[in-house]
C-alpha cells in the first residue's frame, strides 16, 4: 500500500446501505434451520448414533453463522433500523449465550485501535516481547500453554457459557460492596445516587447491565428447558460440542484475520488507522459454502474499512476496490498452523513474531554480546 492511497478513494458509501428484506431473509435461513437441526439431532439417537455427529457439525456451522450476524448487527448494519439490529441481535445472542450489545461495545474498540498494539493486543491479549521476557520461565510456560491452538476449545466454551455469567456475579458484587461503602460514608444517599456514583469496571452503561442480565436470564432459561424437555445428558452434551466447537472456530477465523506474519502492528504514536484496516487485517480464502456459515467475514480488510457495510455487501465492495488492496494479504485455511505462532509482538521492530523465532533472536544477539 501507497502513502498516496487515501480512505477516500475506497468506494465504500453505496455498500453501506441495509436491506431489510435480505437480512430478514438472513435471520430466517439461519435460525429455522438451526431449530431444526435440534430436533433432528433429538431424534436421531433413537434411531442410530451415527447420525447424530454429521447433524451436530451442521448445528456448528449455524451457530458460528449465528454469531457473525449477531456480529452485524452489533455495528447496526444488518438492519437499517438501530432497534431492529437490537432485537435481533438479542436473539442471536441467545443462541450463543452472548450478551450481544455488551459484546459489541467491546468490539468496537477492536475496531478503533486495530493495528494500535500499544492500545489492543488481540484476542488473546498477546504480550510484547518486552513483557515475555520480564515473565519467570513458569509464567512463559503458562503463557505458551494458553495460546495454544487446542486451547480455543475449552476456552471458546468458558467465554461464551461462562464468562457472561461470571461477569454479571462478580459485577453485581462489586455493586453491592459500593452500596455499603455509599452508605457508610453518608446514609441519606438515596438509591438513584448510589447507582448512579456507582463506575462499573464490568460494563459501561445502564444498557449494557441490562443487556448481560436479561441475556443471562434466558440463557439460563433455555438450559433449563434444554435439560426437562430434551434429556438433560442429551443437551448439555450437544449443547457444549456445538457451544466449544463454533467458539473455536470463529476465535481462529478473528485470530487469522489480524494475527499474521508481516501484519501491521503498530505503536501508538504513527499508527495509521487506514494501515491497519487494509494491512492488519487479511483477506481469508475459504471455499463458498464456508463464507456463507461465516456471513462473509473473511473479507475482513474491507469490514475493517467501514464496519457499516453488511455481510451482504462485502464481497460485491471487495470486487469494487480490488485494486487499491495490493498490499492487503490472502491467508488460505492451508496457513492456520502457520499463523497460530504469532502470539508475541516485538515492539522494538512493530511486527508480530512466534515465541521460537524470538527466543532465537535472544540466543543470537547473546552470543554477539
Amino acid at each position: 500500500m501507497t502513502a498516496i492511497i487515501k480512505k477516500s478513494d475506497f468506494v465504500l458509501t453505496p455498500y453501506m446501505k441495509s436491506n431489510d428484506l435480505k437480512a430478514t431473509y438472513q435471520v430466517l435461513n439461519t435460525l429455522i434451520p438451526y431449530g431444526i437441526l435440534w430436533f433432528l439431532a433429538f431424534r436421531a439417537i433413537d434411531i442410530s448414533l451415527w447420525l447424530l455427529p454429521p447433524i451436530i457439525v451442521l448445528m456448528v456451522l449455524f451457530s458460528l453463522r449465528s454469531f457473525s450476524l449477531m456480529h452485524d448487527c452489533g455495528h447496526y448494519s444488518l438492519f437499517r433500523s438501530q432497534k431492529t439490529n437490537r432485537i435481533v441481535g438479542f436473539i442471536f445472542g441467545l443462541v450463543n449465550a452472548m450478551p450481544q450489545y455488551w459484546w459489541s461495545k467491546d468490539h468496537s474498540f477492536h475496531h478503533k485501535t486495530n493495528g494500535d498494539w500499544e492500545k489492543y493486543r488481540g484476542i488473546g491479549d498477546f504480550l510484547s516481547t518486552e513483557e515475555y521476557d520480564k515473565l519467570s520461565l513458569s509464567e512463559q510456560k503458562f503463557y505458551n500453554w494458553t495460546r495454544h491452538p487446542w486451547i480455543t476449545i475449552p476456552g471458546g466454551f468458558f467465554y461464551l457459557a461462562f464468562k457472561p455469567r461470571l461477569i454479571l456475579i462478580t459485577g453485581g458484587l462489586d455493586f453491592i460492596k459500593h452500596i455499603v461503602t455509599c452508605l457508610r460514608k453518608d446514609s441519606k444517599m438515596t438509591i438513584s445516587e448510589i447507582i448512579y456514583s456507582h463506575d462499573s469496571a464490568y460494563w459501561g452503561s445502564e444498557a449494557e447491565f441490562w443487556d448481560v442480565l436479561l441475556n443471562s436470564i434466558f440463557v439460563v432459561i433455555s438450559w433449563i428447558l434444554g435439560c426437562y424437555f430434551l434429556d438433560t445428558v442429551f443437551f448439555l452434551t450437544v449443547y457444549s460440542i456445538v457451544l466449544s466447537l463454533s467458539a473455536a472456530a470463529f476465535i481462529i477465523i478473528f485470530f487469522v484475520q489480524h494475527n499474521y506474519e508481516g501484519a501491521y502492528a503498530h505503536k501508538t504514536e504513527g499508527w495509521d488507522y487506514l494501515l491497519g484496516a487494509v494491512e492488519g487485517s487479511s483477506f481469508l480464502e475459504m471455499p463458498a459454502i464456508l463464507r456463507w456459515f461465516t456471513a462473509d467475514i473473511s473479507y475482513h480488510n474491507i469490514h475493517h474499512l467501514s464496519e457499516k457495510i453488511p455481510n451482504y455487501n462485502l464481497k460485491a465492495c471487495d470486487q469494487a476496490n480490488r485494486h487499491l488492496l495490493t498490499k492487503a494479504t490472502t491467508i488460505r485455511l492451508s496457513d492456520i498452523p502457520a499463523c497460530s505462532k504469532f502470539v508475541l509482538w516485538d515492539n522494538v521492530s512493530d511486527k508480530l513474531v512466534s515465541i521460537e523465532s524470538h527466543q532465537k533472536v535472544k540466543l543470537q544477539n547473546s552470543k554477539v554480546a
